[in-house]
């Protein structure tokens, strides 16, 4: 295979900015050496864009680095020790962050897969929001407890995976997620096992 289609470990320390913005690049690349010429010289058009490959691809990403997060936490001793373990839950709001972007991601290319580009283009502000139960309500077979799961995720999406206050129009939302918690006692092992399902189900549209 072509080096230039290899991950470059050195990439991101030359270059964060640019290397980490060339996935379409690279899926042009790949495209053209497969018989499917691509002129990645051109800016990529909203097609290009909205190609599944490219969001399925992101859903992993992101999906690898939560994990790289929940089995990597950091000890915070450059903060005061009284206020380690503040931190080391944001910590974690920000791993279930990114799972849920995962899962948002992987239920939009879903939807792409069934609707084709131009009908998603077309209904794309109906698709526009982080409501993952929503997104995902074409799943079959989703029980009370994986939709609640989805429901608790969306709030780290929305807020509490980026700021420690959900606004003060949505202050109730921070009760939301300890309401959901306490009710379907969900453990980090149903969370990663909800969002397997979820991606499994790629499969299932694709086939």
């Amino acid at each position: 295979m072509d080096s230039s289609l290899q991950p470059n470990p050195n990439g991101f320390a030359m270059d964060p900015l640019g290397y980490s913005a060339l996935a379409w690049h690279k899926w042009g690349m790949l495209a053209t050496a497969n018989g499917f010429p691509v002129d990645i010289t051109k800016p990529p058009t909203i097609a290009d864009l909205k190609n599944p490959v490219l969001w399925l691809s992101h859903a992993n990403a992101l999906s690898e680095a939560a994990v790289c997060l929940v089995k990597n936490s950091p000890s915070f001793d450059g903060f005061p020790p009284d206020l380690r373990s503040i931190c080391h839950s944001q910590y974690h709001a920000v791993a279930l962050m990114l799972v849920g972007y995962s899962l948002e991601v992987c239920l939009k290319a879903m939807i792409l897969i069934r609707l084709g580009v131009d009908e998603f283009t077309k209904q794309e502000k109906n698709h526009f929001h982080h409501q993952l139960e929503e997104l995902a309500n074409f799943i079959p077979d989703l029980s009370d407890k994986d939709k609640a799961i989805l429901r608790g995720i969306s709030h780290f999406i929305v807020w509490a995976g980026r700021y420690p206050d959900p606004g003060s129009k949505r202050v109730n939302n921070a009760v939301d997620v300890f309401e959901i918690a306490e009710k379907y006692e969900i453990s980090a092992k149903d969370i990663f096992q909800l969002s397997a399902k979820v991606m499994r189900y790629v499969q299932t549209i694709v086939g």
